[in-house]
């Protein structure tokens, strides 16, 4: 069990739990296929949403969970809160725990911020991304929905494609893809990697034309313009021409390989239109499934972290 734990990378895992979760995602996709989606697990149990930044599939999909799991939650927005009026945000959290909260689920834009509060408060955390730091449960999804298409890990190659600068995605998904036994590879240009990409331990390509007949996994990443302080690409054209997903590289694809994304799309850019709307992707886009396993990952990690613990 995870009792008490906080999530803050998915190197807080062993390949044990990690196994261990997914193990339990299964049997919370039983509980969401059922008529009546919910079970008493954690009734008495409060789970806060903390949200810094803006969120759709992340923050529903943790409500979710927490509410499929009989849990109360309270969701927090930082616009309307007082820390518009000056307050800590340790004071902001201490004061959302003195309603007797049993869990915080913490977005935040700042790399970082998560070790900070980690460090000052004693109800456990689970990152739902800071910065461009990491993003575990997303890494958890994604493995799940690998695992549950090819049912195994080992062997599998996988390409992450695109904005690897500005991902908490790709740093969570490298790291433990790779210790769970699939060979992962980055495609990126120069200006689209970290200045200290190579302790990664990954090999690098830079265009998606390179590894798109050979690889069991291609991973998409979302060109993140938010976070780009300046233009980072020539033009769309030229990111399109090294490293969009489009019909003519469909087609290319191994047999029996698929594409992954973490939401939500820039369509024309990471994948053109013709592939999301198109009846030629078949079923390689597992798009909607990474949502659906999603909310039982979620619902996994909530039980395994909270079953067990006592009443604050």
């Amino acid at each position: 069990m995870l009792t008490g734990r906080s999530l803050l990378r998915s190197d807080d895992l062993s390949v044990e739990e990690i196994g261990l979760v997914l193990k339990n995602a299964d049997l919370f996709m039983e509980v969401l296929e059922r008529k009546v989606k919910k079970v008493p697990t954690l009734r008495g149990k409060t789970i806060a949403n903390i949200f810094f930044e803006p969120s759709t599939r992340t923050r529903t999909s943790f409500e979710l969970a927490a509410k499929r799991l009989s849990a109360d939650v309270v969701n927090f927005a930082a616009s309307t809160s007082s820390l518009k009026k000056g307050e800590s945000i340790i004071d902001t959290i201490d004061t959302i725990i003195s309603l007797k909260v049993n869990l915080l689920v913490i977005r935040h834009g700042h790399s970082g911020v998560l070790n900070f509060i980690a460090k000052h408060i004693k109800v456990p955390i689970i990152n739902a991304g800071d910065g461009k730091n990491q993003h575990p449960t997303q890494a958890l999804l994604d493995a799940y929905t690998i695992k549950k298409k090819f049912g195994t890990f080992s062997g599998l190659k996988v390409a992450i494609v695109g904005d690897f600068l500005n991902s908490r995605v790709a740093r969570s998904n490298v790291e433990l893809f790779s210790r769970v036994g699939m060979e992962v590879m980055i495609v990126a240009p120069p200006m689209l990697l970290p200045s200290d990409y190579t302790v990664l331990g990954v090999p690098v390509k830079t265009a998606i034309d390179q590894v798109i007949d050979h690889v069991d996994v291609v991973y998409m990443l979302r060109m993140q313009f938010e976070r780009q302080k300046r233009k980072l690409y020539p033009s769309i054209e030229e990111y399109n021409r090294f490293l969009t997903l489009n019909s003519a590289r469909l087609q290319k694809m191994k047999k029996g390989s698929v594409v992954l994304h973490p939401g939500p799309v820039n369509r024309g850019i990471e994948i053109s239109e013709e592939v999301m709307d198109g009846a030629a992707a078949g079923n390689r886009i597992l798009i909607p499934d990474q949502v659906t396993h999603g909310v039982a990952i979620r619902m996994a990690l909530l039980y395994l972290i909270l079953s067990q613990q006592e009443e604050a």
